[in-house]
């Protein structure tokens, strides 16, 4: 049985396609009887503290952009299969500019064209998602072939 998110809690976005994923900041405390993500992406320069469900860690310091873009393609990609079927959640320390830059290339995976990514997460997420100018620009390029050597 599938176990997806309730588009009234909050952060949580809907897709295009109708998949539900959650952002948040980590600052911001899980409010009592919210469920927990089944699985946890977190966006931060340092390790991420300990949950109860399966996590996964991309190293992406603030106001920065992944420190490895081609592990950040095969998560994202990853996490949008698995949104299908889970409660896949988002979160960096405020839950914005990593977050929302997440989010937007997850918006790029289902089919928004990148140009618009960032006005669709910024409309559908906070307004205030994706912080930097490099952000935005990282979400034009994720659509296009990751160049493994870093350059």
């Amino acid at each position: 049985m599938a176990e997806v998110w309730d588009e009234r809690h909050a952060g949580v976005l809907r897709l295009p396609s109708g998949r539900l994923v959650r952002g948040r900041g980590l600052r911001r405390p899980l409010a009592p009887g919210e469920p927990n993500p089944s699985y946890g992406i977190y966006l931060l320069g340092r390790t991420p503290p300990q949950v109860p469900w399966e996590t996964r860690w991309l190293r992406w310091p603030d106001f920065r952009l992944p420190a490895d873009r081609a592990e950040a393609h095969t998560v994202l990609t990853e996490a949008w299969h698995r949104s299908l079927t889970e409660r896949v959640e988002f979160a960096c320390a405020g839950g914005r500019g990593r977050t929302g830059t997440a989010l937007a290339c997850l918006a790029v995976l289902d089919g928004v064209p990148p140009e618009e990514a960032v006005a669709y997460v910024r409309a559908h997420y906070d307004r205030h998602a994706v912080e930097t100018p490099w952000q935005r620009r990282y979400v034009l390029r994720f659509g296009a072939p990751v160049d493994e050597s870093g350059a």
